[in-house]
């Protein structure tokens, strides 16, 4: 389950509802699909297509998406941080950023126009949709590890146009570790406790 938090509002949104609620009017589209028993342990990118046939299809057919694939993330993948720092920087895409998550944990944070920076840590059974033009940035958690099934309109795929904007500086590439919110440690200890 997505976990929502604003740090300048020193927010955490816990529940599905609330995080649906929160990123609508951004655009952004959330939901939760079942993960328990749809895939063996380790399946093939092809069985994890397989398994998710159905809910693809009507992705496809209500965003007009032409292709899916799976990308598999893990700590051992040579040249991981250069991999990383194509997203970790804000930038925009000229289509959707669709991904629902199979297997571990990331974080993107979205800067819109008119509102505060909040980020949303998605793990196994989140759906998200980050709509072309989002600003945005993405990073993963501190287990480095992540399996997704990702939506194309293009066969090639998009690539970040960044804004040049360093905001993503300002914000730890931490899943809502103990650091995450900037400033001071009283700030810190007014948190909400994470645990459900």
């Amino acid at each position: 389950m997505a976990l929502l938090r604003i740090p300048e509002e020193n927010r955490l949104l816990r529940t599905p509802e609330e995080v649906r609620d929160y990123l609508a009017p951004y655009g952004i589209h959330y939901e939760q699909w079942v993960v328990e028993g749809r895939v063996k342990a380790d399946p093939t990118a092809e069985e994890i297509l397989t398994a998710y046939a159905p809910e693809v299809e009507v992705l496809k057919q209500r965003g007009g998406y032409v292709t899916a694939d799976v990308i598999d993330v893990t700590a051992d993948i040579p040249n991981l941080q250069a991999m990383l720092d194509r997203f970790n920087k804000e930038h925009t895409h000229a289509e959707d950023e669709v991904r629902f998550i199979v297997r571990g944990h990331g974080i993107f944070h979205v800067h819109p126009k008119d509102g505060p920076v909040f980020a949303i840590e998605v793990e196994a059974g989140d759906l998200i949709n980050v709509p072309a033009g989002t600003q945005h940035w993405f990073d993963l958690c501190a287990d480095r590890n992540i399996r997704a099934i990702r939506l194309f309109r293009e066969k090639a795929g998009w690539t970040p146009l960044y804004t040049g904007n360093n905001i993503a500086t300002g914000f730890q590439p931490l899943c809502f570790g103990p650091n995450y919110l900037p400033g001071t440690a009283a700030k810190l200890e007014t948190l909400p406790a994470l645990s459900a």
